[in-house]
């Protein structure tokens, strides 16, 4: 069997309607896993695309703004749960001067606090089902980074990467492998915004040595890499999907 094999797996994707998190789940499907989709809005484009993929997708709907719903959303799941993906997440721009403590908030708790509460909840699960199991997170660029007009993301991406290194360093001997992936410059709503800037979006691409924005799709290796036996010494990793751009 390859390493790379996701065959009786489920994974949990959160944000799996559209853009990055779609693209993994698919990837996911596609080597072999079944899809628990997790998000505000119903996830029918991703349903089909990995129905094609011969697996079966389970949506749960769910605004991860709170921690409200991570109980019943783990109620609802069913059969184990062997693979998280923390991918929802928002993006809210403004200068640092005049940013609000609505917009601090609003993306602190999708992205950080949201993310640390559900993988809590899926390693307890894990732990009392003496199951192995594997955490993906979605950091950034902007884990390295400082960004502009971005405050509240890039503290909490910075956050994510802090968090990735410690649950690996807290869960790593029970058999729970937590890693994360950095995305790059993606086309992606949360990249629209820049897209359409003209003079940003060039300067963008002059960094980026691949020369492109990255699609959905080109992470679909480095996410079933994570989640896959392929991985089982990767700890507290955090994979740059990036065309180069931290290279440059």
């Amino acid at each position: 069997m390859s390493p790379f094999d996701l065959s009786g797996r489920q994974a949990l994707v959160t944000g799996a309607n559209t853009g990055l998190g779609q693209g993994i789940a698919v990837a996911l499907a596609e080597a072999g896993a079944d899809i628990v989709a997790v998000g505000r809005s119903a996830p029918d484009e991703t349903a089909a695309m990995v129905k094609k993929a011969g697996r079966t997708l389970q949506s749960i709907k769910a605004d991860l703004g709170s921690v409200a719903p991570i109980k019943a959303v783990m109620e609802q799941i069913e059969g184990p749960i062997d693979i998280l993906i923390n991918n929802a997440g928002m993006i809210r721009r403004n200068d640092a001067i005049d940013f609000t403590e609505e917009d601090w908030d609003a993306v602190m708790d999708v992205n950080l606090k949201s993310a640390f509460f559900l993988s809590q909840a899926v390693a307890r699960r894990m732990i009392a089902e003496k199951r192995p199991g594997k955490i993906i997170n979605i950091a950034s660029m902007l884990s390295f980074q400082g960004g502009i007009r971005v405050a509240s993301y890039t503290s909490s991406k910075s956050g994510i990467l802090g968090l990735t290194r410690l649950l690996a360093n807290e869960w790593a001997a029970k058999g729970i492998n937590v890693n994360a992936i950095a995305p790059g410059y993606f086309v992606t709503n949360n990249t629209e915004a820049l897209r359409q800037d003209e003079k940003r979006s060039a300067e963008i691409l002059g960094r980026i040595p691949a020369g492109r924005w990255g699609k959905p799709s080109d992470l679909g290796g480095a996410a079933v890499f994570l989640a896959s036996a392929a991985s089982d010494y990767v700890n507290g990793a955090v994979l740059p999907v990036d065309g180069g751009w931290l290279a440059r």
